[in-house]
């Protein structure tokens, strides 16, 4: 039986204990691990095309090596024990439904996918510190983009009842797998929905919450909004026990952001319009009266120590903002390659060392599209910007306009995918000793610590 003292609970505009004490769930994403990106461990395109690449080279036993031991070094013991030292109480694991089901075998639960799942809640219960359980790539992609394991454009999910299907049977199978563990804060379902028409989305939360309710009637349920966790009107009513979780990254922030505070590409951004925006992302919450939670934000890091500055003001604002409002949050990730994390591989450590020259060609080209300045390659793209342009001037396409589509399916699928046996080549004629090497280095003992950050959640957190 779920432990009622520990669990929680949806109570008006909070989270609640057994006891009716409020807790603000603050923490990191787990990027990267359950759920690969791109940009995270350094490979191009979406995870799925480049294990098929990686396995060709490797062969099946040896590439089984490499990802497992990748799995165990990239959380452990000492990331819990750091992540506790933060003050976190709370951390968002992402997870790729093929952890739990094969394309080959639909509706067939692959159980061994619980296995390191299981093994990292536990070892953040143990410190105090829940888990969110995120599906954040789901049968046939919700969404258009890479963080979805999508390799095209198209979100398939919204178009084909199997996939949804799909994903009610592995979302029974996760709820009835921790419906007696009160160390998961609860499950958010769909990470970044992009149902482009509006019509599907809806009718299918309606299915998917009744089915889980049926599994596990008891943990909350943490639901993002459609076009990225941006847009609450899908929701036709207010399920019990549920949050409804707003992404909140800051415009000046991105790769391509500008000074802060400043103009990003002819947008003003200073500390009122971060608060304004973030009114504005969860209107819907506060208008009902639910909790507010920012389930992803956060800035990204440029090597520059003015412009990091800059974005760590960035943070500090959004953090002042967030404890105005008593929201939660969990700030994205925890560790990469050195875009974002709070830790990131060293640049001396083996992984960096073989594939620290093809991580910076992705740079040059803008291959991968979180991190990319949308200016790499400039001239021979900017012909096509304004042929584009010039020739369908109203063209509008989903999620986010012309000039980011034509970044998603030149940059982000044909050079990506272009790039991906060079990068699988990286791994020929490697021993296990290496393979073993290159996934150590995503251990904690090998990573580098990005002290500023880590302070400035350490005094928040502990404020």
């Amino acid at each position: 039986m779920l432990d009622n003292q520990v669990a929680l609970r949806v109570s008006g505009s909070r989270l609640v204990n057994g006891a009716g004490e409020p807790v603000r769930l603050r923490g990191v994403g787990l990027g990267g691990w359950m759920n690969m990106e791109n940009f995270i461990t350094g490979y191009p395109a979406n995870e799925t095309t480049m294990r098929a690449a990686v396995r060709d080279v490797l062969g099946e036993e040896r590439y089984e090596l490499f990802f497992e031991r990748l799995l165990t070094s990239f959380f452990g013991e000492e990331d819990a024990d750091l992540l506790a030292a933060v003050g976190a109480n709370c951390v968002r694991i992402p997870v790729n439904y093929r952890r739990f089901e094969s394309d080959e075998r639909p509706m067939e639960i692959v159980q061994d996918g619980f296995r390191h799942l299981d093994r990292v809640i536990d070892l953040l219960a143990s410190r105090g510190i829940y888990s969110v359980i995120d599906l954040h790539a789901l049968p046939g992609s919700q969404n258009q983009h890479w963080h979805s394991d999508n390799p095209t454009h198209i979100a398939a999910l919204w178009r084909h009842r199997g996939f949804q299907d799909r994903v009610v049977n592995l979302w029974e199978a996760i709820a009835t797998h921790y419906r007696d563990n009160p160390w998961v804060a609860g499950y958010n379902p769909v990470n970044e929905p992009g149902d482009d028409t509006g019509k599907v989305i809806g009718p299918f939360y309606d299915r998917l919450v009744k089915a889980i309710r049926g599994a596990d009637p008891s943990h909350v349920l943490f639901l993002d909004g459609n076009t990225y966790s941006t847009d609450f009107s899908v929701f036709r009513e207010l399920y019990p026990n549920t949050v409804f979780v707003c992404h909140d990254y800051a415009l000046a922030g991105f790769a391509h952001g500008g000074p802060y505070p400043g103009y990003t590409r002819g947008e003003w951004c200073d500390r009122a319009q971060l608060e304004s925006e973030f009114e504005r992302r969860t209107r819907f919450q506060r208008e009902t009266g639910t909790p507010l939670w920012v389930g992803e934000f956060g800035p990204v890091y440029t090597g520059d120590p003015a412009v990091d500055a800059q974005r760590y003001q960035i943070l500090t604002d959004q953090l002042e903002i967030y404890d105005e409002h008593e929201a939660g949050w969990s700030l994205w990730t925890y560790k990469d390659v050195g875009l974002q994390g709070l830790v990131y591989a060293d640049s001396d450590g083996a992984y960096l060392r073989r594939f620290g020259d093809f991580i910076a060609k992705k740079g040059r080209l803008g291959a991968d599209r979180w991190g990319s300045t949308m200016e790499e390659a400039a001239d021979v793209l900017a012909p096509l910007y304004d042929l584009m342009e010039r020739e369908f001037p109203n063209w509008n396409p989903y999620p986010w306009g012309a000039r980011y589509q034509i970044d998603d399916l030149i940059r982000h699928v044909l050079i990506a995918q272009a790039l991906v046996p060079e990068y699988a080549e990286l791994f020929r004629g490697l021993g296990d000793e290496d393979l073993i090497a290159l996934a150590d280095s995503f251990a904690l003992r090998n990573c580098a610590r990005r002290e500023p950050l880590l302070d400035l959640l350490t005094r928040n957190l502990h404020a």
